[in-house]
């Protein structure tokens, strides 16, 4: 179904194209009817572009994600065997 409502739109290309392609930022009507120039919504959007991939890189991980598979693996094992002599 097509709505006949104009947005506008930011598009934002990714500088690491190893996670992101581009970002797509839809500007609020009563922002988009102020005076701010073209160049200043392009700054907003990049800004929280590059806060979004900054933020994905943060934070050292406490195990791998193979260590919690083992880990579930090894505790359904256990009920089972459990059970299994009782």
């Amino acid at each position: 179904m097509i709505k006949g409502i104009t947005k506008r739109v930011i598009v934002v290309k990714s500088p690491d194209l190893k996670i992101f392609e581009e970002a797509i930022f839809i500007v609020r009507d009563d922002v988009s009817q102020t005076s701010r120039s073209a160049e200043e919504f392009l700054r907003e959007a990049q800004r929280i572009a590059n806060g979004y991939i900054g933020n994905s890189n943060k934070g050292p991980r406490r195990f791998p994600p193979i260590a919690y598979a083992s880990a579930g693996a090894a505790a359904t094992g256990l009920v089972w065997l459990l059970t299994a002599l009782i």
